[in-house]
């Protein structure tokens, strides 16, 4: 496996194990302003949208008034609940920390809002590993738009041949992809690898696998991708 001095992470689904916890606020919204049930296949592709796309696709297409006022409801309902369902996937700290000691720089480039983003990165203890966290307010474009991904590598001054990007969702490869970056696409998470129409770099079946440059190619024969 390529040494890598930068290290871009997505957030949901890569570090935080959150689908439960976000498939529990769209279910309550739907059911509050649509009156209507959402089933936990019909969100689990889109997760790590803009949570703006997101509202569009499970409740419904609405305008900028419609979207703010819902918007405050939706949230609130879901730090409510995160005690419950809210945490890092297994190695996360641990392979985070061993990156940092190696003198790696880390960043994270999120759909999630900068509000929820930061807390939840400090609620589970691994904020202060990153020397930048990239949000939806910090760009004008989003994911898959590689815009976010040169940000955050712009802020660590670092290259993109020499940077890795890590998520779980094919819009995480096709931003690291475009912005010139390797990519790495975790088996941990909810979306397997044969919806993939972008073959990325690498293959972490655990955290751990990226600390030990344990990796499977992207190329191996062992995944077909779509």
């Amino acid at each position: 496996m390529k040494s890598y001095t930068h290290y871009l992470f997505d957030a949901d689904g890569t570090l935080l194990d959150t689908a439960e916890l976000i498939y529990q606020a769209f279910k309550y919204s739907c059911r509050k302003f649509m009156n209507k049930d959402l089933a936990f296949e019909a969100i689990k592709g889109t997760i790590g949208l803009p949570i703006r796309k997101m509202m569009d696709l499970h409740l419904e297409p609405m305008s900028d008034e419609r979207y703010a006022s819902l918007l405050p409801e939706h949230m609130q309902y879901q730090r409510a609940i995160r005690a419950t369902y809210l945490k890092l996937f297994p190695g996360v700290a641990e392979g985070l920390t061993a990156l940092k000691a190696q003198g790696k720089h880390l960043a994270v480039v999120s759909s999630r809002g900068q509000e929820t983003l930061k807390l939840y990165l400090q609620e589970t203890g691994i904020y202060d590993l990153f020397d930048a966290v990239i949000s939806p307010e910090c760009t004008t474009h989003h994911k898959p738009h590689p815009e976010p991904a040169l940000t955050a590598l712009d802020m660590l001054k670092g290259k993109p041949e020499n940077a890795l990007f890590i998520g779980d969702a094919e819009f995480d490869i096709e931003c690291g992809t475009r912005a010139g970056m390797d990519t790495a696409f975790v088996l941990w998470s909810h979306n397997p690898p044969e919806t993939l129409k972008i073959q990325p770099t690498l293959l972490l079946k655990t955290f751990g696998d990226l600390v030990g440059e344990n990796a499977t190619r992207g190329d191996s024969e062992e995944v077909k991708f779509g």
